[in-house]
């Protein structure tokens, strides 16, 4: 299995919207970090779509490496 493009080697705060669909970049290739832009297209990824449960912010994945997707857990630290 290919590994992800590391899109940076820390978090990216996102404010999400209650009820809003979202579609994470699993890939890496993404302009639109954390988001997805159809990037993946050439690679074995799929973004991972997600409903906000509640409006806050949250700390989603830019390394790629998260074992907690698309939220961050801290593996960056490691990389």
């Amino acid at each position: 299995m290919a590994e992800a493009v590391i899109a940076q080697k820390s978090p990216f705060p996102v404010q999400v919207e209650a009820g809003r669909k979202y579609a994470w970049c699993a890939c890496g290739k993404s302009a639109t970090q954390p988001f997805c832009d159809g990037k993946h297209k050439d690679t074995e990824f799929t973004p991972l779509m997600f409903i906000a449960e509640k409006t806050e912010t949250l700390w989603l994945c830019g390394c790629k490496r998260t074992h907690t997707p698309p939220t961050c857990d801290g593996t960056h630290a490691s990389l």
